[in-house]
């Protein structure tokens, strides 16, 4: 094999590759390193920028004071009531019955009226009884001539004194029939034992009534029983003569007021419940027995406490607070008002005036409307609008 050489022939074996390109690579890649370095300092400092423009916005920027209407903190005496749930009963009230038996000759009322004390009511056949009271008034009849005769004969020592007593003994025999009969006729006559309103019949002529079987129901609405129980804790406070308001759910808004009388003086075991009863005059009758109601217990006074109005109470489940305003002087002197939520501990709520027991002092100014709008810190200005006014006589329950 022969080799051939060239001497006019340059450069790299024809197998050797370019070494330029790598360099051409490397170059590159810092190069579009540096723009991405730009790129990332450039996001960097913008982001920067506008968080500092934003945050200078902002201060230099800040919301108008909110319009809020303002209460003052009172020290002042609140009812003490004690509250409880019950229920109505009247005093007089009983389902009429028969003592015989009998048939319904007649009715003599009408459902629903009212009656008086031995009214008659229902009459039941009585024609035996009538007849024995015939008989054993003449057999009384009999027994007083046969008695006033011998009466006479013995005066004039014509007839012995056996004879007189036997006829006295007839005589008061006669009577005692006569009574005995007049009872029962009587009790064949059912009356009204009381004044008060009579309720649905329950019935008819002709019918055979048994012995305490209903025929209507008579209720006394002149006054009422209100019965409620209150807690082992409370009981200590309760007094025969304390004044009880009463509210039932057919007449809202409108309350009944009447005084205790009879308290339970044994506790229940199972519920440590004592039972209380107050009785209520009802002269117009429209309240009526078995009616759910609400009664409430007016109390000796307790000492001086704070009060707000109730809308100034923020209640939430992290605690009760409100927003207590203070003054603040900027830096020229001038003077604003900041509303800073501070926490309260809050107490009984009467007459739409929430107790303060522990976190305001009185005189302390607190946001009664508009507390949605504000955060704690917040300036405010106090509106010319007043606060919600109570009622004047607010319902009490």
């Amino acid at each position: 094999m022969n080799i051939v050489t060239e001497s006019h022939l340059k450069g790299q074996p024809i197998g050797d590759k370019a070494r330029k390109r790598p360099v051409r690579m490397v170059r590159w890649f810092i190069v579009v390193g540096l723009l991405l370095s730009l790129l990332v300092g450039g996001l960097v400092w913008f982001n920067y920028f506008r968080g500092k423009m934003i945050a200078q916005f902002f201060a230099n920027n800040k919301p108008p004071p909110t319009s809020v209407s303002v209460a003052d903190a009172k020290s002042e005496v609140i009812p003490n009531l004690l509250t409880a749930v019950g229920d109505l009963a009247a005093v007089h009230q009983v389902n009429v019955t028969s003592d015989l038996n009998g048939r319904i000759t007649e009715i003599m009322f009408t459902a629903g009226s009212t009656v008086k004390e031995g009214t008659p009511l229902v009459q039941l056949f009585d024609g035996p009884e009538q007849a024995d009271l015939a008989s054993f008034k003449a057999q009384a009849t009999m027994a007083q001539l046969s008695l006033e005769r011998a009466k006479q004969l013995a005066s004039r020592q014509f007839g012995p004194q056996a004879t007189v007593d036997q006829a006295q003994s007839a005589f008061d025999q006669a009577n005692a029939g006569i009574a005995k009969t007049q009872a029962i006729i009587s009790q064949k006559q059912v009356r009204a034992p009381f004044d008060g309103e009579l309720g649905v019949r329950r019935v008819e002529v002709g019918q055979y009534l048994t012995a305490g079987t209903q025929i209507v129901s008579l209720t006394d609405l002149s006054r009422l029983f209100a019965n409620f129980t209150v807690t082992e804790k409370d009981s200590g406070a309760l007094k025969v003569g304390q004044i009880v308001r009463i509210g039932v759910d057919a007449y809202p808004g409108r309350k009944f007021e009447g005084k205790i009388t009879t308290i339970e003086p044994q506790i229940a075991t199972d519920t440590r419940n004592i039972r209380v009863q107050a009785t209520i005059d009802n002269p117009e009758r429209i309240l009526k027995p078995g009616m759910f109601a609400t009664t409430t217990v007016v109390l000796p006074d307790k000492p001086a406490v704070i009060t707000i109005p109730e809308t100034a109470v923020d209640y939430t489940l992290y605690g009760d607070s409100v927003y207590l305003l203070t003054e603040k002087k900027a830096d020229d002197g001038k003077t604003s008002l900041t509303a800073v939520r501070t926490f309260v501990q809050t107490g009984n709520r009467i007459d739409g005036r929430a107790e303060i027991l522990k976190g305001l002092k009185p005189g302390d100014r607190v946001v009664a409307v508009g507390q949605l709008k504000l955060q704690s810190g917040a300036a405010v200005t106090v509106s010319a609008d007043p606060a919600p006014v109570i009622p004047a006589k607010p319902p009490r329950y």
